[in-house]
């Protein structure tokens, strides 16, 4: 690929996705009619206002406030985006879930609507979507950002992946980014170079006596990229089949909701009791990064889709089974981590994947970690613990992969995409790949060209 936008950050650079790319669950379509205002214009005012209270597209594309930026950069982004129907058609998809949700914050703070589209050239929509330089989550946030706004992390969770906190942080950021450089073309810059950036692009054209406004400023080509992505994306949700793509109706209601939850719960489980698969929840609670949830508040709250969340309550009040499955740890002195795994019954790999443990590396003396609860036992998992003694010499999620790797006998598409953090979509978009069969000595680009 010549180019790369979707799965990009807001510094620029690609991100990769942690788990495998998942189906969504289908939501019962409103109606079956592709969103094209522009053949709707002969219909009457009345007919376009019920369109728009039943399909979330109309109102996005109702309230788009940002000034055009039609030019050569943002239809070079619309030829990328319309020659890749099923990557818009993933990435339209996943957006299904939040999506309600971020229009009404945008409105709530009476923001454009296009700003509930910039999740799409960050993170295409992804919630576990990470970089190279750490930022996480649909907004990518890197960590002292992160932090500055309120997005805790720690071992346990990272609240950059929380759709709800992320999202009321974006836009917090987004507003006084707005509010320090007067124009939303100009803070969409701030929000993807760093506010010094732009400011000191405008400092530099006043000395010269040059215009201010961010089509005259020099800025890094990602950067004067970023608003045309953006354009782009605007002009395709506005009339998709111009561009030849078709763009389902999202129902203008919420997806999800939220329930009172256990204060210490396994992350399958708590699937298991909304009756819904542990992608799903995942999706909507990835700001958990452990098997076993647990937080040190009186109370914790999940996100669940709507129809799932008195499920989940009425199982959760009739459910007679143990809520935890894992124990907290302490190693000791030279501890391996092949002998604690069989301490415990455990897989190597179960142990390794739930703690993010780094094979090649000691597991240091008095570190804390999870283990498989035996059974007819007692968890220990409510119990207070040090957290700087958290194993967190680890392999962590953003570690750096090559950029090419080459095809070994016994490998599968499958077993190359799980060890170097990608989904096998992914592998195989890079690769502009179909089958899932592979030549041995081929080989295989791991991350997008730029």
């Amino acid at each position: 690929m010549s180019i790369a936008l979707a799965e990009r950050n807001i510094l620029g650079e690609e991100i990769s996705i942690l788990e495998n790319d998942v189906t969504d669950q289908e939501i019962n379509k409103l109606n079956t009619l592709n969103f094209n205002p522009t053949s709707s214009t002969n219909k009457s005012q009345n007919f376009q206002s019920i369109k728009a209270e039943i399909n979330l597209w109309q109102r996005i594309y109702s309230r788009f406030d940002i000034k055009d930026e039609n030019n050569s950069r943002s239809k070079k982004y619309e030829k990328w985006y319309s020659a890749r129907p099923e990557y818009i058609e993933r990435m339209m998809d996943r957006s299904q879930k939040y999506l309600f949700y971020v229009v009404g914050e945008v409105e709530k703070r009476g923001m454009p609507s296009e700003i509930a589209l910039l999740p799409m050239i960050e993170s295409a929509y992804n919630p576990i979507a990470n970089s190279r330089s750490k930022a996480v989550g649909i907004w990518q946030f890197i960590p002292s950002t992160g932090r500055l706004y309120g997005l805790k992390q720690d071992w346990w969770q990272d609240k950059r992946r929380n759709v709800v906190d992320a999202t009321n942080a974006a836009l917090d950021y987004l507003q006084k980014l707005h509010a320090l450089f007067g124009t939303w073309d100009l803070a969409l810059a701030a929000y993807n170079a760093g506010e010094g950036t732009v400011s000191r692009a405008i400092a530099k054209n006043k000395a010269k006596g040059l215009p201010t406004d961010y089509a005259n400023l020099k800025l890094p080509a990602e950067t004067k990229d970023y608003v045309p992505k953006l354009q782009a994306i605007k002009n395709i949700v506005s009339n998709p089949s111009q561009y030849g793509l078709y763009i389902d109706p999202i129902p203008n209601k919420p997806y999800f909701t939220y329930v009172e939850a256990p204060t210490v719960i396994d992350a399958d489980l708590a699937a298991n009791l909304a009756e819904i698969s542990y992608d799903e929840f995942l999706l909507l609670n990835s700001e958990h990064r452990r098997p076993l949830i647990r937080t040190n508040e009186k109370t914790q709250k999940f996100i669940l889709p709507i129809n799932a969340a008195d499920t989940f309550v009425k199982n959760l009040s009739q459910n007679e089974k143990p809520l935890v499955s894992w124990n907290i740890y302490q190693t000791k002195r030279n501890e391996k981590i092949k002998s604690i795994a069989n301490k415990f019954d455990m897989e190597e790999s179960d142990l390794i994947k739930a703690n993010d443990l780094n094979p090649q590396k000691l597991i240091k003396p008095s570190s804390i970690i999870l283990v498989a609860k035996k059974e007819g036992t007692e968890t220990n998992a409510h119990q207070d613990i040090d957290e700087s003694k958290i194993q967190k010499d680890s392999k962590t999620e953003i570690s750096v992969s090559p950029n090419k790797y080459k095809v070994k006998p016994g490998d599968t598409l499958t077993k190359i995409a799980k060890k170097y953090g990608i989904s096998v979509d992914e592998l195989k978009d890079i690769n502009q790949i179909t089958a899932s069969d592979i030549q041995i000595g081929s080989t295989l680009q791991l991350k997008r060209n730029n």
